[in-house]
């Protein structure tokens, strides 16, 4: 499969049974990964971002469910297999790395067990090559003394150097991809930037293919190579990072533009958007975003965009038609 994108998402539907009946939070969401590419996923908390990941991983939260389009990792199509069969793809060829370093980690074991037990799941190699390996990971990742630490328990880490674990765990078979979902938020900012080094660098020597899922634009800008934009569940707009960021061409990514400070630029005021993301309950006919958008058309009301060429970007606003 040389050439092709190693991830492909397409028309991905998520949908969420309840008494009221169905809610549906993603909404035929598409999108590719290369081998060695980041694509960042970025849109306020709602907008589907995280739901994305976890559908992508396999660990969607019951009643959840995917309710339409497929997910291919290297041609083969991962969102309709067993669990059992998707357990061992998970770890293998799909690593993750969540928010939270203490809720991937159980404080009963000690890393090394953890890592090398990762390790001889999924790779032909001895216990003594594994815990090398493991050794070898945590050096890569940034803990000083990992022949020592490889030994500790979890709660003898400070957050940033288990988030540093989280990472080695996720990279110990050697995956194909990484699903990262905000791996930066707890951490404080000179962490948060050496993690993003790591993530970088990793994507550089190993070809891996990163999803990173934040609300942050500054990691957005510093890490990735494309960007996807969400909001209420469906991609408003996705392109080239540099260009989403200075061109973009969906009134929405504008506000999300200008909502932050820039260094170089001697701006009075930020911009804002008014109003509120809609609730899965009540998402609007037409384009979801016309009820909050300074540029609405009438067709807005009544027609939903699906995405369309804007320049060097692809926006569903109907606006961004040449």
């Amino acid at each position: 499969m040389s050439g092709g994108p190693l991830l492909e998402v397409r028309k991905l539907r998520v949908e969420f049974p309840t008494r009221r009946g169905t809610l549906r939070a993603l909404d035929d969401v598409s999108f590719d990964i290369s081998p060695g590419e980041v694509l960042g996923v970025v849109g306020e908390s709602g907008a589907g971002k995280s739901l994305t990941g976890a559908a992508i991983v396999g660990l969607l939260e019951p009643p959840g469910r995917i309710a339409g389009g497929e997910i291919r990792l290297g041609g083969e199509r991962i969102d309709t297999l067993p669990p059992e069969r998707m357990r061992a793809i998970r770890g293998k060829r799909i690593g993750a790395i969540f928010q939270d370093p203490l809720t991937s980690l159980n404080p009963l074991y000690t890393i090394g067990r953890q890592i090398t037990e990762t390790i001889l799941t999924h790779l032909p190699v001895s216990g003594e090559e594994a815990r090398q390996r493991a050794i070898r990971l945590l050096q890569e990742t940034g803990i000083p003394a990992a022949e020592q630490r490889i030994d500790q328990y979890p709660h003898q880490f400070s957050g940033g150097m288990r988030q540093r674990v989280v990472i080695a765990l996720a990279l110990a078979a050697e995956p194909e991809l990484i699903v990262a979902d905000e791996p930066t938020t707890a951490l404080d900012v000179s962490i948060q930037a050496q993690v993003i080094a790591l993530i970088k660098r990793l994507c550089r020597d190993h070809g891996t293919a990163v999803m990173l899922v934040t609300h942050d634009m500054g990691v957005i800008a510093e890490t990735c190579d494309r960007v996807a934009v969400l909001y209420a569940g469906r991609v408003a707009e996705i392109g080239p990072v540099a260009d989403v960021i200075h061109a973009p061409q969906h009134p929405y990514t504008r506000g999300l533009m200008g909502s932050i400070p820039a260094m170089d630029e001697d701006r009075e005021r930020l911009l804002q958007i008014d109003g509120a993301m809609p609730r899965l309950t009540a998402i609007p006919t037409g384009c979801a975003f016309h009820p909050r958008c300074p540029e609405v058309l009438d067709r807005c009301r009544t027609e939903r965009p699906e995405l369309m060429d804007a320049g060097t970007t692809r926006a569903a606003c109907w606006k961004a038609q040449r």
